[in-house]
C-alpha cells in the first residue's frame, strides 16, 4: 500500500490560526496537542519526522513550541511562516493568561482553587506521558536501529528521572553522542544503497 500523500498548509493565515488554536489549548504543555494537529490532524509530517524536528527544537534555545513554529512556518512559507507561527503561539494565550493572572492574584488563596490546579497538574503529567509512548512508536524506523534507541531512552530516563542530572547534560552529551552515532549511520545507509539515499534528498 502506497503511503498517504503528504499535505501541507494552503496559507500563512492557516498556519498561525492553527498555532494560536494550539497555544490556546495547551494548558499543561503543548507537545500533546502540537504532536495531534501535526500529524493526526493536519497530515503535515509523519510521527518520524515530527520526532526529529521535536529533537531540533528541545535543543535549540528558547521554549520548544515556539522553536517548532519556527521550524514549521519557515518550512512552509520562509520568514513570513516562521514570523506567523510565532505570532500565533504569543498572540491570544498572552491575553488569557493575563486574564487568569489577574484572577488568580484574586482567588488563588481559595482552597477550592489551589486544589483544582493540583487536578490539573495531574492531567498534564498524564498528556505528556501519552504523548511519550506515541512517539515511541516512531522509534523502529530510526536509522540507528531500535536496540540503540531503547538503550539511548533509558540512559536518559535514569539521568533525568532518577539520578536527578541537569537536562543540559542529557541534551548535550548524550544526545551529542546519539547525533554522532545517526550521521555514522546515515553514512552507511547511503553507500550502501544509494538510490535510496537519492530518494530521501528528493532526487530523481
Amino acid at each position: 500500500m502506497s503511503p498517504e500523500p503528504r499535505k501541507a498548509p494552503g496559507s500563512v493565515r492557516e498556519l498561525f490560526v492553527f498555532f494560536s488554536l494550539l497555544a490556546l489549548q495547551g494548558f499543561g504543555g503543548i507537545i500533546a496537542f502540537i504532536e495531534k494537529g501535526l500529524v493526526q490532524n493536519k497530515k503535515w509530517m509523519t510521527r518520524e519526522e515530527f520526532l526529529e524536528d521535536w529533537a531540533v527544537a528541545r535543543t535549540m534555545p528558547g521554549p520548544p513550541a515556539i522553536n517548532m513554529g519556527i521550524i514549521i512556518g519557515s518550512r512552509h512559507f520562509g520568514a513570513r511562516g516562521a514570523f506567523a507561527a510565532v505570532l500565533g503561539v504569543f498572540l491570544f494565550p498572552s491575553f488569557l493568561v493575563l486574564g487568569l493572572a489577574v484572577l488568580y492574584s484574586s482567588f488563588g488563596h481559595l482552597p477550592e482553587v489551589s486544589n483544582a490546579l493540583r487536578g490539573m497538574g495531574a492531567v498534564a503529567a498524564g498528556l505528556l506521558i501519552a504523548t511519550g509512548i506515541k512517539l515511541l512508536t516512531a522509534l523502529p524506523s530510526n536509522v540507528m536501529g531500535l536496540r540503540v534507541c531503547a538503550v539511548l531512552v533509558v540512559v536518559t530516563f535514569v539521568m533525568i528521572g532518577l539520578l536527578h542530572m541537569r537536562v543540559a547534560y542529557a541534551l548535550f552529551g548524550l544526545g551529542g553522542l546519539a547525533c554522532v552515532y545517526a550521521y555514522r549511520c546515515l553514512g552507511r545507509h547511503r553507500a550502501a544503497d544509494p538510490a535510496s539515499s537519492r530518494k530521501d534528498r528528493g532526487q530523481s
